[in-house]
């Protein structure tokens, strides 16, 4: 049987890049158990909640929710557990001391498969205020206007 290819996308954090304007992004691995890739696949998982976190020297993600595989059977998974993440020890340290400067808090992005792997994608990220959030909005929403009457120009004018 041929490995799988290319990239799948189980899930993605659409109200992280509202709520925090984004610093960095990492791509870890996932510590997972049979029954979670399994439900994975179903593309069954939410990442609203989630958050990531350094303890001992080693990422955690935490509050990701990836529901009971359906087929499983009493050795099926707790829903919201602690689950490692794999990434180098120089990048463990890089995202530590960013997130010890203050503000900064670590947030899953996406989780997907990658050539048949558990990938998750984190990001350094710094919470947006309020009036933050509404100026953002307003000025996609003033881009789109813009990206409109370009459009309807162009198809007046031939």
């Amino acid at each position: 049987m041929p490995r799988e290819q290319g990239e799948k996308v189980v899930a993605t954090n659409r109200k992280a890049r509202h709520d925090y304007t984004i610093e960095d992004t990492y791509e870890a691995g996932i510590v997972l158990s049979g029954t979670e890739v399994k439900s994975l696949r179903q593309g069954r998982a939410s990442l609203v909640d989630g958050y990531a976190f350094i303890d001992g020297g080693e990422m955690w993600l935490d509050a990701v929710h990836i529901p009971e595989y359906t087929e499983g059977t009493w050795n099926n998974h707790a829903p919201r557990r602690k689950r490692k993440l794999l990434l180098h020890k120089h990048e463990i340290v890089k995202i530590s001391h960013k997130t010890k400067e203050g503000g900064y808090t670590i947030v899953p992005l996406r989780l997907y498969f990658s050539d048949g792997r558990a990938k998750v994608e984190i990001a350094i990220a710094k919470g947006k205020r309020e009036y933050d959030k509404r100026q953002a909005l307003r000025e996609k929403q003033d881009k789109r206007e813009a990206a409109r009457a370009i459009a309807s120009r162009r198809h007046l004018g031939e």
